[in-house]
């Protein structure tokens, strides 16, 4: 276990003294300790930036799609991969579906560039080389969020399903013996047998997600946010990239980011709650 704890201890908890610039006028120059202390300066000159809140607005919508589009599709694919009966085949299946998770970020977005890109294969295929881009998803601001769903779907949909498979490979098959005698049909034994069995994994996934709202994948949208312009594909992570990297405002960046955390952190603390309401054990008890 030590180098994994070595590692949370040194990159995350080691990392929240940083969240001290928040309050500061930072200077690189200087350092952390010299820089003059502005108390709750940054942010209100954060809440105050209209661009910031055009962020948080397509943080918000983007990961809401993600969980109604994405979060399922592991489970869906779980399901599908343990009803396969031949071992062979499953564990082919398997590996297939895991090998984009490995894949680059930079490599994703350039193949679906050569496919849905106006040079792409596609208007290619379509267009016959007349050079008309019949299709050209990348610079179509409402092509923005289902592109980025789709591209997280390929990627890490297979990687997704590794803990919902653990969790249906441990349901009683006793369970679905019962209900097959009793004249449950496959959707009963579906509704009544497997969710019920798994659905504490279901809510512990839920809640970490809902806890990263608003991480949308930095990676992924910095690679293509020029394409469809800061308007739509601005999120908090670029915005906090951009005003400090590009801009140096590490100070508002570093508001940014912690405002963030806490929202977070403070959806999980009430996801956590609800599910005890429910009586599911949740992260932690």
């Amino acid at each position: 276990m030590a180098p994994g704890v070595l590692y949370f201890l040194v990159f995350h908890y080691g990392a929240l003294f940083g969240n001290v610039v928040a309050f500061k006028e930072y200077v690189p120059f200087i350092g952390v300790v010299d820089s003059p202390f502005v108390g709750f300066g940054n942010f209100t000159a954060l809440f105050a930036e209209p661009a910031f809140w055009s962020a948080a607005w397509n943080t918000l919508s983007l990961s809401l799609v993600q969980i109604v589009f994405f979060f399922p599709m592991p489970l869906a694919l779980a399901l599908l991969l343990h009803s396969v009966s031949q071992g062979r085949v499953r564990k082919f299946v398997q590996s297939v579906v895991y090998l984009p998770h490995f894949i680059s970020w930079v490599i994703v977005i350039a193949l679906f560039q050569q496919i849905l890109g106006g040079d792409g294969l596609l208007n290619g295929l379509w267009g016959g080389g007349s050079g008309d881009n019949l299709v050209d998803v990348f610079g179509n601001p409402t092509a923005f969020q289902p592109l980025m769903v789709l591209e997280l779907v390929w990627k890490d949909c297979g990687w997704g399903t590794i803990i919902f498979l653990a969790a249906l490979h441990n349901v009683d098959e006793g369970l679905y013996e019962a209900a097959a005698i009793d004249g449950a049909g496959p959707w009963r034994r579906f509704w009544h047998v497997t969710l019920p069995s798994i659905r504490p994994v279901i809510i512990l996934l839920l809640i970490l997600r809902l806890g990263e709202i608003l991480t949308v994948g930095f990676e992924q949208i910095l690679l293509q946010r020029d394409s469809f312009g800061p308007a739509t594909a601005e999120v908090i992570d670029t915005f906090v990239y951009y005003n400090a990297v590009t801009d140096g405002h590490w100070g508002m960046s570093a508001a940014a980011a912690l405002f963030k955390g806490v929202i977070g952190a403070c959806l999980v603390f009430a996801a956590n709650k609800v599910a005890h309401r429910l009586g599911e054990q949740g992260v932690y008890r």
